[in-house]
């Protein structure tokens, strides 16, 4: 296994990372001794090309992926302080008790890492304020150091003319010449002439330059599209600025699957940092930029044209809008207060606050109260079930914000807060109303129709087999046919977005799904399994195989057809009579469909109807989820009404490598405290606890799990402990090792974990498993068996193993009789390297050793009579083909032959 590296401090820089990024690292390096150099990777070729020639042999950079994330007790931050411009250790900082120093020149936003120690001053660059720290130590740098140092300062001050540039930079850059710095090489690389493309470039951005006059001040926008990444685009608008006299330039350039924004200004009148902020980079008032993924370039252009609205000389605050004085609830008092309060003065929703301190702690929605009461809730207090991830707003600020939270987030009303205290709301009736007056004001890429589509059927066609994308065609062709928009939705989608295989289709369509899955079935020529109660089908049918000819193979090239599914669901609202209950179903809209939904990453849909065709559809945030790595449940309620989500969300937290949000992790805890686990059926219960075991890395579910208390609530035996952490370790080496052989699949890899999950119980414990889980008798009987099994095969391993020269025929009687399962967990759990060697031996040389003669040979060619003594020569004869005695055809009959003559004589 690849070893981790154990680092106590690790230093790093934002991604797309620059010379000061990476100078700044390097002379972090020389005030803390030992530390890991994490360098997030950057887009700039020449960089690339200088890091790859030069530190990362010179300064032993490292990947964040290969540092082991709990050997961490500090990190390092230079060159910035924004938790979303370090995603590659965003999981090592959200860790408790890790302490952060910081050294940055920019200026401070709201997404800032709180930290203990370090300096943040606004000088040139970064690598300045680290220079001078290490001056005053009296650290002496190498000429080499001191060199890349250099790079830092001259490329952030733009080789001190910039009107950041400060007394300090010149300071600094004196010492780095005193110390050995390379002129010639700082010239080689800052100094860079235009290639041949870099002109074009840079052409076809002046041809597109428009000047738009926002509020009195003159904003230049250009735009250019490009095949392949080209780097120094940063360079370009440097140029642009100079060669156009321009006094504020915003540079957008679409580069494969992202918008490059560059942005410049040489007035106050504008703040391109806070605007390239927002739009998810960063910078100084002066230069800035973000890289922008999954928008199109109009929409990048109507979202900038939005801020430069909201922050240049912005007219309408929130303080205009808002309503005032507020009415807000305590989060002590019940739910059902809350919720007639609520129906009483017909209110949507309500701010909870801290009752002692006035404090705003969050929202309650009208919606969450009523099904909490109905729930049998009523009694329990609001904090328990108000969305404590809700965003707010200041008094003083522009209204871009508002527009962002209520039509980007869906958050239908923002507190407004001065000094912690609710002053005000803004509802988006309150917000409607305003665009209705200034429709100007919003950007077409925020209109809610925009907001939720966006279309991906280049990604469709892309990702997905020709088999796949035809089955999804003909679905749409034919919900045409019958006028019923048809939609995949769920995982399929997710996984789409994910760039991770998955071919399970599940279809909703908006009508009558039986119906449309008995047409599609007989489109396909398969059959229909349909669940009437649930609104739901099952479409079987071949591989359709004969569509994929045109693509290059004939239809029987590739063997016999295997059977494939489609899931077919009616669009469904479901609503549960009681915690923990099966769902009862009615006829809704897409919209609702995807409601019913267990997280936000799975309530996604894509229409398939002809003229439609990879239209995405997003209701409720599950792009930015994705794009934020987030599990998040749609409604407070949802794990009370469905428990099996928490397992889920465990799982799909550990697959993805993503995290469950704060206010849905508060929810579980709450979920656990009513003791919801333990109302559920043992059959829906194991399901999920079968798919977290045929997970990649089942025991990193566990860990979760056991954190939550889910593990004992389920049953007290399969609590978590170091002995058995180890064991499910082994087995998970034991399994990738397994697969690795090319072998026949296990049918049940799950059984394997769970043997390990119960390794201590004791039979009457393993019983009682068997009955929570509502075990089927067969299943139970082959646990149990199974067991049994081991520990029979395990004494008998210990005796022969201890035997100087003994045949392998014994090990194959010791295993073959335990199922495959049974074996990798017996190897498992060994700490006998021997018996290890033999298990192993035994799976790979012996366990599938047959004969190459049959009871036939014997009757026909050795002459034998037909009857028991032909089973038994040849049983004989398979422990001598086990012995290597008998290793083909012609020495198994001569074997047996000589057998025959011997039970003759007898």
């Amino acid at each position: 296994m690849h070893q981790k590296i154990q680092a106590a401090t690790i230093i790093t820089a934002h991604n797309n990372a620059d010379f000061d990024a990476l100078a700044a690292i390097i002379a972090a390096s020389k005030l803390y001794p030992g530390a890991a150099l994490v360098f997030p990777g950057s887009q700039e070729r020449n960089l690339k090309n200088f890091l790859i020639q030069s530190a990362t042999y010179m300064f032993n950079f490292v990947a964040a992926k290969d540092i082991d994330p709990e050997a961490v007790r500090t990190v390092v931050l230079v060159d910035t302080r924004q938790l979303d411009r370090v995603p590659h250790v965003q999981h090592i900082l959200e860790r408790p008790g890790i302490e952060v120093h910081v050294y940055d020149h920019h200026p401070d936003t709201p997404g800032d890492v709180a930290h203990s120690k370090g300096e943040v001053l606004m000088w040139g660059s970064t690598t300045t304020i680290l220079a001078h720290r290490l001056r005053q130590a009296g650290v002496e740098l190498t000429p080499d150091e001191a060199t890349i140092l250099a790079l830092g300062i001259y490329e952030d001050t733009g080789s001190f003319t910039f009107t950041s540039t400060t007394p300090q930079d010149f300071t600094a850059a004196a010492w780095l010449l005193e110390s050995g710095m390379d002129l010639n090489m700082v010239s080689e690389m800052i100094t860079r002439d235009l290639t041949a493309e870099q002109v074009a470039i840079l052409n076809d951005l002046i041809e597109s330059a428009h000047t738009h006059d926002i509020k009195g001040v003159k904003v230049v926008v250009a735009e250019v599209t490009m095949d392949e990444y080209v780097g120094d685009f940063a360079l370009l608008a440097h140029k642009f600025m100079d060669m156009e006299n321009v006094r504020v330039l915003f540079a957008l350039g679409r580069m494969q699957d992202r918008i490059q924004v560059v942005a410049r200004c040489r007035t106050k009148d504008v703040d391109v940092g806070q605007i390239c902020t927002s739009l998810g980079g960063g910078g100084h008032s002066y230069a800035a930029s973000a890289s922008v993924k999954d928008r199109t370039l109009s929409q990048v252009k109507d979202e900038l044209f939005a801020l430069l609205y909201s922050h240049v000389n912005p007219q309408i605050l929130v303080r205009d809008l808002m309503s005032s004085p507020v009415v807000t609830i305590g989060d002590d008092r019940t739910i059902l207060r809350a919720h007639d309060f609520m129906s009483n003065y017909n209110l949507k929703g309500l701010p909870v606050t801290d009752p002692d301190t006035g404090e705003c702690r969050g929202t309650i929605g009208f919606e969450t109260a009523k099904k909490a009461v109905a729930h049998g809730l009523g009694h329990v207090a609001v904090r328990e079930y108000m969305n404590r991830e809700c965003a707010m707003v200041a008094p003083g600020s522009d209204l871009y914000p508002v527009m962002e939270i209520i039509m980007g987030r869906r958050q239908h009303m923002v507190p407004v807060v001065e000094d912690r205290r609710v002053v005000g709301v803004i509802t988006r009736t309150d917000l409607i109303n305003t665009l209705i007056e200034e429709p100007a004001r919003i950007p077409e890429s925020m209109a809610p129709e925009k907001m939720r589509d966006k279309n991906i059927g280049s990604l469709l066609r892309e990702r997905l087999p020709r088999r796949v994308y035809d089955l999804l065609e003909m679905a749409g062709q034919l919900g045409g046919e019958m006028n019923f928009p048809v939609y995949a939705v769920g995982g399929f989608v997710r996984d789409i977005l994910l760039r991770r295989p998955n071919h399970d289709l599940d279809l909703v369509v908006e009508g009558d799904g039986i119906a449309f899955a008995r047409a599609l079935a007989e489109r396909l020529g398969g059959r229909v399994r349909a669940h009437t109660k649930f609104k739901t089908a099952v479409v079987l049918f071949e591989e359709l195989r004969a569509r994929r000819a045109g693509s290059g193979g004939s239809a029987g090239s590739a063997g016999p057809a295997r059977e494939e599914r489609v899931d077919v669901a009616t669009a469904r609202l479901e609503y549960y009579e009681y915690p923990a209950a099966l769902p009862t179903v009615e006829l809704s809209s897409i919209k609702m469909d995807l409601f019913r939904r267990d997280f936000t990453i799975n309530a996604l849909a894509v229409q398939l109807n002809p003229g439609h065709m990879g239209r995405l559809v997003d209701f409720f945030g599950a792009q930015r989820d994705i794009k934020e790595n987030l599990i998040r449940v749609l409604h407070s309620l949802s794990f009370v009404e469905d428990p099996t989500r928490i397992l889920r969300a465990v799982r799909f937290e550990q697959r993805f490598g993503f995290r469950i949000g704060p206010q849905t992790e508060r929810l579980v805890k709450n979920a656990m405290g009513l003791g919801l686990i333990e109302k559920l059926s043992g059959s829906r219960l194991f399901n999920e606890m079968r798919l977290i075991m045929e997970e990649e890395s089942p025991l990193a579910c566990f860990r979760r799990m056991e954190r939550f208390g889910l593990l004992t609530a389920i049953h007290p035996v399969l609590g978590l402990t170091k002995t058995k952490e180890l064991v499910i370790e082994e087995v998970e080496r034991v399994l990738d090792w397994y697969r690795l052989l090319y072998k026949e699949p296990l049918g049940r890899p799950w059984m394997v974990h769970f043997l390990a999950l119960c390794a201590r119980a004791k039979g009457e414990e393993t019983q009682q498993l068997a009955v929570r889980f509502n075990f089927p008798k067969r299943l139970e009987n082959d646990f149990i068996a199974l067991r049994r099994d081991i520990f029979s095969a395990a004494q008998k391993l210990v005796n022969w193993s201890g035997r100087k020269g003994a045949p392998m025929n014994r090990l194959y009687e010791i295993l073959h009789p335990v199922p495959v399962e049974g074996v990798l967990y017996l190897m498992a759990r060994s700490h006998n390297e021997k018996i290890r060697k033999d298990i192993s031996h035994y799976l790979t040389q012996l366990k599938d050793v047959a004969l190459e003669i049959s009871g036939r040979d014997l009757v026909e060619r050795v002459g034998m009579e037909p009857g028991p003594a032909v089973g038994e020569i040849l049983r004989r004869t398979l422990t001598a083909r086990l012995n290597g005695e008998a290793p083909d055809r012609k020495s198994q009959l001569v074997y047996a032959a000589r057998l025959a003559k011997r039970v003759a004589r007898h």
